[in-house]
């Protein structure tokens, strides 16, 4: 609970210093956030020393993790472009997530389960950095739109003087999808090298048996890669509008969250353990 109080309280700061446009209400945002990560940085690893592998399966180690890979995500990209605004967009949706999760504790059962192969770990890790790649490009074209429609209506207002230039928007969605994309490839690339394996080590496990092109995880998750392939595809040789560009990633997006939540634990049978 502590540390979904951490993004909490990271949440609120953000919302103060995008109300009040105040420097050190947004140095102290970051800090609380610089903080909320480095602690849960902590709690898994002391979890992964504690379990043998990362513990990134199961809803806690699943949700979790996501929650530090976009926290790490979007500092990345506040530090290195100076820009705190999108955070406010950001933080709640970590709040939410990790206080979905504040009472479960690292499953050893579904946790072992990453140990069952060369590339599961790596499938897994690479398959949530992307997710939180997309999840940080839907909230950036978010901001785009509401700063769009302002701009549209020649009536500036909140997010005119607070959020950065359109055409800043637009470069750090196109960058977060092109990171996510290629962590997708890998990570599709990696499960496939772990299904090989394990169909020869591991034959007669049902989930294995399960894992074709017809599960509704392995659909979701290549419609997804195809979606933001033909997305990046129409921006370099179809001149694809910012603003479509836009509502593909949040598109996306949404077919991410249904592939890493609903699908996941209710319709697949070869990913249950995720």
């Amino acid at each position: 609970m502590t540390l979904a109080l951490l993004y909490v309280a990271a949440a609120a700061a953000y919302a103060y210093a995008f109300a009040s446009r105040r420097d050190l209400a947004g140095r102290v945002a970051s800090a609380v956030l610089i903080a909320a990560a480095l602690v849960h940085t902590f709690r898994i690893g002391m979890a992964t020393v504690e379990l043998g592998v990362p513990p990134l399966a199961g809803r806690e180690g699943a949700i979790g993790g996501f929650v530090l890979m976009l926290a790490v995500t979007y500092l990345y990209v506040e530090l290195s472009t100076a820009e705190r605004a999108i955070g406010t967009f950001v933080t709640p949706l970590l709040a939410g997530l990790q206080l979905l999760v504040a009472g479960d504790a690292p499953s050893t059962a579904s946790a072992a389960v990453l140990g069952e192969g060369r590339f599961l770990a790596f499938h897994v890790g690479a398959l949530l950095a992307a997710y939180a790649s997309f999840a940080l490009a839907f909230v950036i074209s978010l901001t785009y739109v509401l700063l769009f429609r302002e701009l549209k209506t020649r009536t500036p207002g909140v997010f005119f003087s607070r959020l950065p230039p359109l055409q800043v928007l637009d470069r750090m969605n196109l960058r977060a999808v092109a990171a996510g994309w290629c962590l997708l490839t890998v990570g599709l690339v990696a499960g496939a090298l772990w299904l090989a394996d394990a169909q020869t080590s591991m034959p007669d496990d049902p989930r294995v048996a399960a894992m074709t092109a017809l599960d509704p995880k392995i659909l979701v998750a290549v419609s997804c890669w195809l979606l933001y392939s033909g997305q990046m595809a129409a921006r370099r040789w179809a001149n694809l509008s910012a603003r479509r560009t836009a509502w593909l990633s949040a598109l996306g997006f949404a077919l991410v969250l249904l592939n890493f939540l609903p699908v996941a634990y209710f319709f697949s049978r070869s990913h249950n353990f995720v």
